[in-house]
């Protein structure tokens, strides 16, 4: 029970935030937009140290591996997972002109989705990765740490929801299927989750590998996205405030809870 709970706490963050195309009538105000991917940005840096790096690191030293080395492997091999979508998923970011990924005969609206998408496969996994270790009785990952992350990640993913069906209803979509676009962006996470949760638990000892994995794929999407989307213009300081309240609340949940 306490998996299927981690595994859906995230997609209805992302419900819950795509659903604010019915209570508001006009655009997101920048500003807000600003403080919520500078939020999302900092709850994904502190999840990928506190919840992925360092238990991978501590995994390692229990499986006497050198201690640094999965961390790393995995990490890199996050980065170029990511970097590989990248340039193969066609999609759309929500202030750019120009489509990324392979040339598709998409519509904007669904390529704006597929980019949000891209930004859940990861948190996905990094749910599924630490709900495997407290799973697996490890002592670096306990169910509490595993719920944390998956709130922490709930938390983010609501500004994530609404900042992706606003500017679909803004290109003309109702506000239902704004709704359920906004939705569909979130459902990969309990997916991917619940494959990681099933490759994990055929290969235990890739664990350390996985978590770093995680981490690194959620570090790309913060540096190459939600990073530079929350400076760019005016009201950068926003962001950047945003990233330290998020940082901090994802920081004290880890703890607290793990």
């Amino acid at each position: 029970m306490n998996i299927l709970i981690g595994l859906l706490i995230p997609f209805l963050g992302t419900i819950l935030g795509a659903a604010m195309v019915f209570l508001m009538r006009n655009k997101l105000n920048e500003k807000v937009e600003k403080v919520l991917l500078g939020f999302a940005s900092g709850v994904m840096v502190a999840a990928s140290i506190w919840s992925l790096l360092i238990p991978s690191i501590d995994m390692a030293k229990e499986q006497n591996i050198i201690a640094w080395l999965p961390a790393t492997v995995g990490f890199i091999l996050g980065i170029i997972f990511l970097l590989i979508l990248d340039n193969i998923i066609p999609h759309l970011h929500i202030k750019s002109k120009e489509p990324e990924g392979l040339k598709s005969k998409l519509g904007k609206s669904a390529m704006m989705v597929l980019a949000v998408t891209l930004h859940n496969i990861p948190e996905g996994m990094a749910v599924g990765v630490a709900l495997a270790g407290a799973i697996s009785g490890n002592s670096s990952i306990t169910m509490m740490g595993a719920i944390a992350l998956s709130i922490g990640i709930a938390i983010q993913n609501f500004p994530e929801g609404a900042i992706i069906s606003m500017p679909l209803k803004e290109e003309g979509n109702t506000k239902s299927k704004s709704f359920i676009y906004g939705t569909l962006s979130g459902i990969v996470e309990p997916i991917f989750g619940g494959l990681t949760i099933l490759l994990t638990s055929l290969v235990v000892p890739i664990l350390p590998y996985l978590l770093s994995f995680a981490a690194g794929a959620m570090i790309y999407v913060v540096v190459e996205e939600l990073i530079p989307e929350s400076q760019v213009g005016k009201h950068s300081n926003l962001g950047t405030i945003g990233f330290a309240c998020g940082f901090i609340l994802m920081m004290i949940l880890d703890v607290a809870l793990g």
